[in-house]
């Protein structure tokens, strides 16, 4: 493909070994892709040396470009916000896309004489601050509510200055009568102690709470001394406040200050990527970001676009970022580092945990919103796996259980739509097989299962799995290659026979071994490994636990019952209340035995006692 294009040839052969920004043009030269690169030469190269057989997008992508342009800089910082700015601008097809994040809620200190503070989802370039956003509402409910305690603001609209004041354009309302606002519409709250409440107002967004604590308590201090000790105990009730605000936040070593912590997790659709802000020891901002893949990037790479963005966005200046691994960022005076232990490490985990649960909630939410698709979309990627000739909605799987060679029983789990179907779960008890022996085990139950389904014209899954390895699937595979042999249809024509057949055939069978959880499909030596965070070998793993679980649940309940079964059991027309008397009287079997006929009669009556005694006299 690339031989076929003489322009692309020559544009590779003059690509220079410095960092810089490449951008990839379809046939009607549109940029479909935008890169940045430590090294051009290496990487642009890379897209046209290598087959791409596991990046089948990022194949796509190769197959698409008619042309290519880049860019040298000085560093690979330089590379970073070049990139970042062109991807805004152009928004290529293939490059991740930022998701949308205007419903995340700020609070803003507005721009007025008498400042108001609220939160706000849209952001207005009129002079006044904003903190945040914040990617938990609840959060920023909690930050209203403690500021509200701590300083009573205005929350009213007045267009507050000092004429207004002055020609006593206002009343005071509801709100000053109930201690939460103080006045100033009417000048009962001069404008210097109105600004010096957003002040300290600024040092709680801005995670400073220390500072506000000294304050508070040199007020409390001085108040006592003057004996105010209405002001104390206000200032001593705001101290408490803000002890139980701390309490809920994640307080760190306050040794850890001024820095950003940066957490990765991913599916095979989204990159998720969380920030935390650390201040004086304790979170005051967190906030999540989605990616949504287009071709296979590196997960180095998408997190040091991720850093960049939020940094950028929330304008941090820390010099200092926890992260779980290095990623390809560069920017001078900025130390990265991946915690190992103490307060560092708990912070990455925290991030950890929040980003995860980002992750959890996207997926809830989309289940929720489109169960359906979800379905759908699972089901596509297992028969593309699994290499299968239909979408598997109906699937089931077979666990063998014998433990301490009693008992042996095997159950079948029901998956459908990727879920367990309970209602259609079966257990068996091995009825042809001597001794522990898992393979002719496997062979006689899927023969069972299978001969009464064909037989019932009952729904067939599209996919049996076994647990097991290359044994476990053979004898899978013999019992399900002779299902119309089985004797339950001598009355079926050979006609009936063969399409029967055919349709148990259709039936795709593999094994999965435990040990290293190898994928075996009949006729193939070879085992298939899948990722371990494919949601495919997920499905089939959770099948294959659960079929394990229902078997050793059915097997304890028959070890149990075979473990507290007497003589008497065995005994027709003889119930639990007469066993029980029986049992209290004479205290054994043995004792029952023992007994004459007179003594069982006062116990039990004559009837029973004549069934009793003849019974064990027959059998001694």
């Amino acid at each position: 493909m690339l031989s076929d294009n003489k322009h692309l040839q020559e544009i590779l052969e003059r690509v220079p070994e410095n960092p810089g920004i490449y951008q990839y043009f379809d046939k009607k030269g549109t940029v479909i892709y935008v890169g940045k690169a430590k090294n051009l030469k290496r990487r642009v190269h890379s897209y046209f040396n290598k087959n791409h057989d596991d990046s089948p997008k990022t194949r796509i992508l190769v197959s698409k470009i008619a042309d290519l342009k880049y860019t040298v800089v000085e560093s690979e910082m330089d590379a970073l916000l070049l990139e970042n700015n062109l991807i805004k601008k152009y928004k290529p097809r293939y490059n991740i896309l930022l998701k949308d994040d205007k419903t995340y809620p700020s609070i803003c200190i507005k721009k007025e004489s008498f400042p108001r503070i609220f939160m706000t989802r849209k952001i207005v370039k009129d002079g006044s601050e904003y903190f945040g956003p914040y990617s938990s509402v609840p959060m920023v409910y909690t930050l209203l509510d403690l500021i509200k305690k701590l300083y009573p603001i205005r929350t009213c609209a007045h267009s507050l200055d000092e004429v207004s004041i002055k020609k006593n354009s206002y009343d005071v309302c509801l709100y000053y009568h109930l201690k939460k606002c103080q006045g100033p519409c009417v000048g009962y709250q001069t404008k210097e102690e109105y600004d010096e409440n957003i002040k300290q107002v600024r040092h709680i967004l801005n995670g400073n709470l220390k500072q506000v604590e000294n304050l508070l308590l040199q007020e409390m201090q001085e108040a006592a001394e003057n004996l105010a000790f209405e002001k104390a105990q206000e200032c001593k009730e705001k101290l408490q406040l803000l002890e139980n605000y701390k309490s809920k936040s994640y307080i760190a070593n306050t040794n850890l200050s001024n820095l950003d912590v940066f957490s990765y997790d991913e599916n095979e659709q989204s990159a998720f990527i969380n920030y935390l802000n650390i201040t004086n020891g304790a979170v005051v901002q967190t906030y999540t970001i989605e990616y949504k893949k287009q071709i296979e990037e590196e997960k180095e790479s998408i997190l040091a676009s991720g850093i960049f963005e939020i940094r950028q966005k929330l304008k941090s200046r820390n010099k200092r970022i926890l992260v779980p691994f290095i990623p390809s960022f560069e920017e001078t005076g900025v130390e990265l580092v991946v915690p190992k232990r103490g307060d560092a490490k708990k912070l990455m985990e925290l991030s950890l945990r929040n980003v995860k649960q980002y992750k959890l909630d996207i997926l809830k939410q989309q289940e929720k919103l489109n169960p359906e698709q979800r379905a759908t979309s699972l089901m596509t990627k297992m028969k593309e796996d699994l290499h299968l000739k239909e979408l598997p909605w109906h699937i089931e799987c077979f666990d063998n259980s014998n433990i301490q060679g009693t008992n042996p029983v095997a159950s079948c789990v029901v998956f459908k739509k990727g879920k367990p179907s309970k209602k259609d779960y079966r257990h068996f008890k091995i009825k042809t097989v001597e001794g522990p022996n898992d393979f002719a085990s496997m062979e006689e139950i899927l023969t069972r299962r299978y001969s009464r389904l064909l037989k019932e014209e009952a729904e067939l899954p599209l996919l049996v799995v076994v647990d097991g390895g290359k044994g476990q699937l053979h004898s899978a595979v013999v019992a399900m290659s002779s299902i119309t042999k089985n004797e339950i249809f001598d009355d079926w024509s050979e006609e009936e026979k063969r399409a029967g057949q055919e349709k148990i055939n259709n039936i795709q069978l593999i094994g999965i071994a435990k040990r290293l959880e190898e994928l075996f499909f009949p006729g193939d030596s070879i085992p298939l490994y899948l990722d371990k965070r494919s949601e495919t070998l997920k499905v089939i793993q959770h099948l294959r636990d659960e079929a394990h679980r229902f078997g050793i649940t059915f097997h304890r309940d028959l070890r149990s019952k075979s473990q507290i079964h007497s003589e008497l059991d065995d005994i027709k027309h003889i119930g639990e209340k007469t066993k029980t008397k029986l049992l209290k009287a004479f205290k054994s079997v043995s004792g029952i035995k023992k007994a004459d006929k007179e003594e069982l009669i006062n116990c039990i009556g004559e009837s029973k006692a004549n069934i009793i005694y003849e019974y064990f006299h027959k059998t001694n």
